[in-house]
């Protein structure tokens, strides 16, 4: 008995990952599936060290389903070339503005990066990072009503076309805007930022906002989505979004099992999970990608570098 109490869970997560049952608390459970996929070794050993051999099969089976899932992110596919002009994109959330914008001006300057996603932006962070130069590094730009921390925006090397706001029922806002460098195709641009399922009740907002996120448009415009998705790769929701024809930068460069933010509840860390993401058009190709520290927030700063079709 005690060494189907060991199996039984992880077969449990399997079936709901892939099968995308995740509902209620197993929102919160599916999060952590590279971790469950790690420890799922454990009562595999155990079973054939008790040569329990039903057991060990279930066991084997789970493993087998959860490497499956999970392993394919840390394998790096090789660096192609558009043909076109390259990008370097960076998205961060700033944690209620909380986030040292110093720092941010120096990752932005350091790597050279063309356009900026910002998420949970607010008056203070905005005054705060003109003055420590964001406007010498990024001129253009495009922020929605600061008095709510829930907004994106977007900072910009580049002039900003198109420029609007997508806005959730939620109350949640994303900027988007359309870049054109010399040489290549337009790129539609969202800074995205959907609800947290931090509690059983945000779950049916969660749900919402990211199925409310825009597909990709394979034979339309070039769409890239960056942000704080709240939600990993394993999520049906992300998947349900993939499935229209993104590619995840990290998951492509070899990095999707790279961390983004580390849940802290009453001072209790956990592991950190992956869901700031660049969702890029199946037309683009992914040059570099990085996660950078960021002080004064809980989220990492998320780069890649992109090249885009030519004209």
């Amino acid at each position: 008995m005690a060494c189907w109490l060991t199996v039984t869970p992880g077969a449990a997560l399997a079936a709901v990952r892939l099968a995308g049952w995740e509902r209620g608390p197993l929102v919160h459970l599916v999060a952590y599936t590279p971790y469950a996929a790690g420890l799922s070794v454990l009562p595999l050993v155990g079973a054939l060290a008790l040569r329990r051999w039903k057991a060990a099969a279930v066991a084997a089976l789970s493993l087998a389903a959860l490497a499956g899932v999970v392993l394919p992110r840390a394998v790096p596919g090789l660096a192609a070339d558009a043909g076109g002009p390259r990008l370097r994109v960076m998205t961060a959330n700033i944690k209620h503005g909380e986030a040292d914008p110093a720092v941010l001006v120096d990752l932005v300057r350091e790597h050279k990066i063309d356009v900026l996603a910002v998420q949970e932006l607010n008056s203070g962070f905005i005054a705060a990072f003109d003055a420590a130069g964001i406007g010498a590094e990024l001129p253009h730009r495009i922020v929605d009503d600061p008095a709510i921390y829930v907004n994106g925006g977007l900072y910009s090397r580049l002039p900003l076309t198109g420029t609007g706001i997508h806005q959730h029922e939620s109350g949640f806002t994303q900027a988007y805007a359309t870049v054109t460098l010399p040489g290549g195709a337009p790129l539609v641009i969202e800074s995205v930022h959907s609800c947290a399922p931090l509690s059983l009740a945000d779950v049916p907002c969660w749900f919402a906002g990211m199925r409310g996120q825009r597909p990709a448009t394979p034979d339309g415009p070039i769409r890239l989505l960056m942000g704080d998705f709240n939600a990993t790769l394993d999520h049906e929701p992300m998947r349900a979004l993939l499935a229209t024809g993104y590619r995840d930068a990290g998951a492509t460069a070899g990095h999707g099992l790279s961390g983004t933010w580390r849940p802290i509840d009453h001072g209790f860390s956990l592991p950190p999970i992956a869901i700031d993401h660049i969702l890029v058009d199946p037309r683009v190709a992914i040059r570099e990608y990085a996660v950078w520290p960021l002080p004064g927030s809980d989220h990492s700063a998320v780069f890649a570098e992109i090249s885009l079709p030519s004209l």
